[in-house]
């Protein structure tokens, strides 16, 4: 088995770049990022209204418990990730990248629309919990795929010393998506009874993110390939996996510091902020806002850096060490003197030391990658890496919280992800972009 070291194949250079470039910059990222920004936006509405889906869809006696069952939930999504990461992954490296950008937008869609729809627990019964689990699964299924296909279309798109800037705008996206969603989490609470909001109101966020799906469906369907697959050719699959594993798993255990951290401080952080600082709800929303500004800043940044610096991987660990370093004193500030303004600067502060890394970190991992491969192996790499450890973050989390009533308890979990990615990004033999 041949990992590849990280180092690009020189082989696939020409396969890429010999496509046409003739799509302009700002409809290349306009296509990958709106596509995105909207998947990601209806997973931070959810995670952000976690309490209350918790409460109308899986009633329990003890206070965690709705809100594990809802947690519980959101992870599902996750679990069903590594199923459409191989099966979209593929896809893009058979069919083209275009088509497997219009086939998770659609399917994002369908399952965002049954969770607007969904019929609550006291009306429906378990018909209703069931059908925001299936909504749930497409959204895990479209993810799965999505950001790998939109990456690697925005990375073989242009110029190869303006990649860190074009990969940088998936991260942004998400920063995107959580701002607004946080926005129309803070809005609905703050100005909506909570009659109305439990009743109606909370369907609100998914029905607003459904409107944005026909611009990104037409942008998508208008983008030109920049892979001319040959869908007779052997599974792509097959090969990543006989000739490409190791890369595969440095990826894989490279990715558990930023997804935690993102899943934790970005989309949990409001839950912490109400259940374990009692926070209001309106104001611990902030918490997300200023938090996916922070992440579409930094990722544009650390894109920018990538592309001038000729060693990558020194910008990664010392983001990684930085972020290891801060995570458990600003967690025991938290708690030992508890405000918004403090809780919200810490969590800027946290986003944006371990995001530093992550964009350069990504674009390392695409160059190791054959063309005719690449969808297929970060496909499995973010969505096998965020569901084992992303996914699971807020249930763990909240399981930890409830069992021991340690409130620095994401700290340490935190920490413990950080571990596994350092010795990960110190295994990593970097080598030069193709």
């Amino acid at each position: 088995m041949n990992d590849a070291s990280f180092t690009a194949p020189s082989s696939t250079v020409a396969t890429a770049d010999a496509q046409p470039r003739k799509q302009s910059q700002f409809r290349l990222i306009a296509a990958c990022s709106l596509g995105n920004a909207l998947e990601m936006y209806d997973f931070t509405v959810y995670s952000f209204f976690a309490l209350l889906i918790g409460k109308l869809f899986f009633p329990s006696d003890s206070p965690y418990g709705s809100l594990l069952l809802a947690v519980a939930t959101f992870g599902i999504g996750f679990a069903m990730r590594p199923l459409g990461g191989l099966v979209i992954g593929n896809y893009a490296d058979r069919r083209g990248r275009k088509a497997a950008m219009t086939l998770t937008i659609t399917m994002m869609v369908l399952g965002t629309l049954l969770i607007a729809l969904a019929p609550t627990y006291a009306s429906a019964g378990v018909f209703g919990s069931l059908t925001i689990l299936a909504g749930r699964i497409l959204q895990g299924f479209s993810l799965g795929g999505e950001m790998a296909a939109a990456s690697v279309m925005l990375m073989e798109s242009g110029a190869r010393n303006g990649r860190g800037w074009r990969v940088g705008w998936q991260l942004a996206s998400q920063g995107i998506a959580s701002l607004f969603g946080a926005l129309t989490g803070a809005v609905l609470y703050g100005f909506m009874p909570t009659g109305a909001l439990e009743t109606w109101g909370w369907r609100l966020p998914f029905l607003v993110g459904l409107l944005i799906a026909p611009v990104g469906l037409y942008i998508r369907a208008n983008l030109e390939e920049t892979h001319q697959a040959d869908a007779a050719a052997p599974s792509p699959m097959g090969e990543l996996l006989r000739r490409h594993g190791g890369t595969v798993l440095k990826g894989i255990l490279a990715v558990p510091a930023s997804t935690v951290t993102m899943y934790l401080v970005v989309f949990y952080m409001p839950t912490y902020m109400i259940r374990v600082l009692h926070m209001p709800a309106s104001l611990s929303f902030l918490s997300g806002c200023a938090t996916g500004l922070t992440l579409f800043v930094v990722a544009l940044v650390s894109g920018r850096m990538a592309d001038r610096m000729k060693r990558r991987k020194t910008l990664v660990l010392a983001s990684l060490i930085i972020s290891m370093l801060a995570i458990v004193p600003a967690f025991w500030l938290m708690n030992a003197y508890p405000s918004v303004p403090l809780v919200i600067g810490l969590s800027v502060l946290i986003t944006a030391g371990i995001n530093l890394g992550t964009t350069p970190l990504f674009l390392a991992i695409m160059e190791s990658l054959p063309v005719k491969v690449r969808v297929s192996g970060m496909s499995v790499i973010s969505s096998v890496g965020v569901t084992i450890f992303g996914g699971t973050a807020q249930f763990v989390v909240t399981w930890l919280l409830a069992r021991t009533g340690n409130p620095l308890s994401p700290a340490w979990y935190m920490l413990a992800s950080g571990v596994v990615t350092l010795i990960a990004v110190l295994s990593i033999r970097e080598g030069s972009a193709d």
